[in-house]
């Protein structure tokens, strides 16, 4: 877990056209975050980085549904009414990252948050990240950058909140540098009147079962330490606290890097702050350097989960499949001596792609599409390819090598090509505000037009395709119908009236159900060769054991002399 934002969370962007929320739309998308939509008053219509945008948020919700989050990226003077009506079309959480924000502009926005039971971050913030989920606003900079300092807090991390939107990446990074994982990382803003503050976040981390300790980045000004140092002695923040207070030499009615940094007649001192932390029994280093060195010894202490081992911390590159060591293998987390007999061929394949297991009718739908593409006798492609390689005496890892090089466009690519057209078919039904039947026909015209053919439709063997028929029936079974499918139906629907009936086959519904069940786009042809595998591998046994070598193969005419027609027994 984690909080504010996660790879779960749906986030509209309010000003994405312009210059910085592209800029920051981008960052996000390619750090995992889930953007569905943009806002720009009058652009409604376009879409930015394949994301739709709308007027309002209040028509962005009403088209796609409820949105998590929204980020504005609008002019200070306009972040009042771009929140508001945020707040008002239900969105819970809203990122206000603007700058110089008037002060009874944001004591309007707190008051329409509270009306409407939402929340909001600012203004002056750079966002909220959580390391190898997602990030909303600016956290990190470029999503490279942003993936290599801040470590992912598995299984735990340290959360960390920053009064300095600079200082709130400095802190994550160093943490990283001395082996410390991360579970989300909080930049509250640098004005006066915030919306989530120190105590708000403490709190948030408090009840997260993935933060181990809280570090704070704090300053001179305000109250919100003595209120986190006030939780902590009543005992409704029991996690270890390491701070650093930033301002120790700051004198009093000096701003001390923004606007709620400031020392007002006597209150929010720097020697105030670190007294009532420490007596409330917070560790307060007395220089920043000092901070991630105090969160290692906290944690070795408390046998933290959060420190990285040393072959973590050395690495060079990471990846997130699958770890070895000694006497373990774990895959996606999970020990794979415990997945074994536990789970189907199908979930762990879902498991190992998606990074989480499926639901168990899932991972029958799943065993299902692997199955349905088995094998369709010796006059494919790929089995040709396998039984001549496997003719010429050469090994069974080339021969089935030869069956998987030789699926390509036109020979198991049809599973890819066809998502991506449905997903086009979804998309124009979402931007144009059409029905499902008329984005359907939109596209097809269109490709006809450009003597295009539509992938995933019609056989050269079978006018019904029966795999196609078992596969809708498990996806029903398993409530998967998305958009996918139904565009898939549409398409079905336009043939129809065109007195060309092309039923969907086995690859279009393969790649209907694989999109709906979130699968990425990439992985879909590599599900049809794991799939083949199998099948190549009997063909090109059966070519050795049984056949002349180096014989020349006809592709069609040959017989069948294996088991006669058998069902299935309860």
């Amino acid at each position: 877990m984690a909080i504010l934002i996660d790879e779960t969370k749906r986030v509209l962007v309010q000003g994405m056209t312009g210059r910085e929320g592209l800029a920051r739309t981008r960052l996000m998308r390619e750090y995992g975050t889930q953007v569905v939509a943009g806002v720009t008053p009058g652009k409604g219509g376009q879409s930015v980085l394949g994301v739709p945008v709308f007027n309002t948020p209040a028509e962005a919700v009403a088209q796609l549904g409820e949105m998590d989050i929204s980020v504005l990226f609008v002019p200070a003077l306009g972040v009042k009414d771009a929140a508001i009506a945020a707040i008002e079309a239900g969105i819970k959480l809203t990122v206000l990252v603007a700058d110089r924000v008037p002060v009874w502009d944001a004591m309007e926005i707190a008051a329409a948050a509270k009306l409407n039971h939402a929340r909001f971050l600012g203004p002056n913030t750079l966002g909220v990240l959580s390391p190898g989920k997602a990030v909303v606003g600016m956290i990190g900079g470029r999503a490279e950058s942003a993936k290599q300092w801040f470590k992912p807090g598995l299984p735990a991390g340290v959360g960390v909140i920053s009064r300095s939107g600079g200082m709130a990446s400095s802190t994550g990074y160093y943490l990283g540098q001395a082996g410390v994982r991360i579970s989300t990382i909080v930049h509250l803003g640098g004005d006066a009147v915030l919306g989530i503050r120190i105590p708000d976040a403490a709190l948030m981390f408090e009840a997260d079962p993935l933060t181990e300790a809280i570090v704070i980045f704090g300053e001179i000004g305000s109250s919100q330490e003595e209120e986190l140092a006030g939780l902590i002695r009543d005992r409704k923040v029991t996690k270890p606290v390491i701070a650093y207070i930033g301002g120790k030499a700051a004198r009093e009615g000096t701003r001390f890097s923004h606007a709620g940094a400031m020392i007002e007649n006597g209150r929010g001192t720097h020697a105030g702050k670190v007294k009532a932390l420490r007596d409330a029994g917070a560790t307060v280093v007395d220089a920043f350097g000092e901070l991630p060195e105090a969160v290692v010894e906290r944690l070795k202490r408390m046998k933290g989960q959060s420190l990285m081992s040393e072959t973590d911390k050395n690495a060079l590159w990471n990846s997130a499949v699958t770890r070895i060591e000694p006497n373990k293998v774990a895959v996606r987390g999970y020990d794979i001596a415990d997945l074994m007999g536990r789970v189907s061929f199908g979930s762990a394949v879902y498991l190992i792609l998606k990074g989480e297991l499926p639901t168990a009718a899932i991972g029958k739908l799943m065993d299902a599409v692997l199955v349905a593409s088995i094998d369709h006798g010796a006059t494919p492609p790929s089995a040709l390819a396998a039984r001549t390689v496997a003719s010429t005496g050469a090994s069974l890892n080339a021969a089935v090598a030869a069956g998987i090089l030789s699926i390509n466009q036109h020979h198991g690519g049809a599973i890819e090509d066809c998502a991506r057209q449905l997903k086009r078919i979804a998309d124009r039904c979402a931007t144009d505000r059409v029905s499902m039947d008329e984005a359907a026909a939109c596209e097809l015209a269109a490709m006809k037009e450009a003597g295009d053919r539509m992938p995933g439709f019609g056989h050269r063997y079978h006018t019904k395709d029966p795999r196609t028929a078992r596969l809708f029936a498990l996806a029903a079974e398993a409530g998967v119908e998305g958009v996918h499918m139904q565009a898939a139906r549409a398409v079905e629907k336009w043939f129809a009236a065109a007195k060309k009936p092309l039923p969907i086959n086995v690859d279009g519904a393969i790649g209907a159900i694989l999109a709906d069940v979130g699968m990425d786009s990439a992985a879909l042809n590599g599900m049809f060769m794991i799939a083949r595998t199998p099948g190549l591998l009997a063909h090109a046994i059966e070519e050795q054991s049984r056949e002349k070598p180096m014989r020349r193969i006809d592709p069609v005419h040959h017989g069948y002399d294996g088991p006669a027609p058998r069902t299935m027994t309860s």
